[in-house]
């Protein structure tokens, strides 16, 4: 039980049910049918009748809004979307006894660190955003339900910032609307959908002056999954891994890369910080690295030559035509 196509980067013997769309391109690219449903987490009736209706081993949960700028600017909305459509998931999961589970959590669970790269021992629960709140809780929800009842079992990956495309050029990250994250919308800029990236801060005290991320390849981040999944099997109870790569780039290093890949200039304006974000964060994944037997293997080219090769073979987007074909 999926929500996003980047988890399935290649063939598998396994059955997935995948809650998303482009359905399609996935099909293609893995050349094996998929099962598609469409659903709200927020239906809690039509939870139940998929979960009556197909006898699941695990579920992975990536469901939820994802923004920090937005999350800030609508926070009873993250707060109502990202913990009801949990505890509808939990719940549900609970009456019809599946009790495996791997869930997309995010490094803004740390807020802003008290030390760099860091561990998965870091303090949590300083949030700066509403959005990394509704992470804090439900990380609390499921690591609460592991502990109360015995047989659940919960692997929680704390992602840095997932980039990129698969290298097919199929699938990528397309935002309605305004891109809420750099990735897009510098692509965005690349390919002259936008005329300038608006970078919010130049004064935080970082190497440029701007806010340094933990870049990490979506296929690693999927990978990643992978190896959560087959963790369960061994019964670990709850379980908290990092997922990033143990880099930090600026924003602007980020532009610099990205008009390599693209061989485009990508024009920028200073803008006034952004409420919500932090200076610095990046990752020390040698937990998973160690327990999952996992790494990151791409990287920072890499990640923006397969953005730039989706976002050049999609310059508007995923249409009806190239979703189809």
């Amino acid at each position: 039980l999926f929500r996003k196509p980047e988890i399935c980067p290649k063939p598998t013997r396994k059955t997935f049910i995948i809650l998303d769309d482009i359905v399609v391109l996935i099909e293609k690219i893995l050349d094996t049918r998929i099962e598609f449903h469409e659903l709200d987490m927020l239906d809690r009736p039509g939870l139940e009748k998929l979960f009556k209706q197909h006898s699941f081993s695990a579920v992975m949960h990536f469901a939820g809004l994802k923004a920090v700028g937005e999350s800030v600017e609508q926070p009873l909305r993250y707060y109502r979307v990202n913990l009801t459509a949990t505890m509808n998931l939990l719940e549900v999961m609970q009456t019809h006894g599946v009790h495996n589970l791997v869930f997309s959590s995010s490094a803004t669970v740390y807020g802003d660190p008290q030390r760099l790269p860091i561990d998965e021992q870091h303090p949590v629960g300083g949030c700066t955003n509403p959005y990394g709140k509704t992470k804090y809780f439900i990380e609390e929800m499921i690591m609460d339900q592991c502990k109360a009842e015995k047989g659940w079992n919960a692997v929680l990956l704390r992602y840095f910032n997932p980039i990129g495309a698969h290298s097919s050029g199929l699938i990528g990250e397309d935002p309605q609307g305004i891109p809420n994250n750099l990735l897009p919308y510098v692509a965005q800029v690349a390919v002259g959908r936008r005329k300038h990236l608006n970078v919010f801060g130049n004064d935080y005290n970082t190497i440029d002056g701007t806010g340094v991320r933990d870049y990490i390849h979506v296929v690693d981040l999927a990978k990643g999954h992978i190896s959560a999944l087959k963790k369960l099997n061994e019964n670990c109870g709850c379980k908290v891994y990092n997922l990033g790569t143990g880099t930090g780039y600026s924003v602007l290093q980020i532009v610099k890369a990205m008009e390599k890949a693209s061989g485009k200039e990508i024009l920028y304006q200073i803008a006034p910080r952004r409420g919500g974000d932090v200076a610095s964060c990046y990752a020390d994944p040698c937990l998973a690295e160690k327990e999952l037997a996992w790494k990151a293997d791409f990287d920072l080219e890499r990640m923006c030559t397969d953005l730039w090769r989706w976002q050049s073979k999609n310059p508007t987007g995923f249409t009806n035509n190239n979703m189809t074909s």
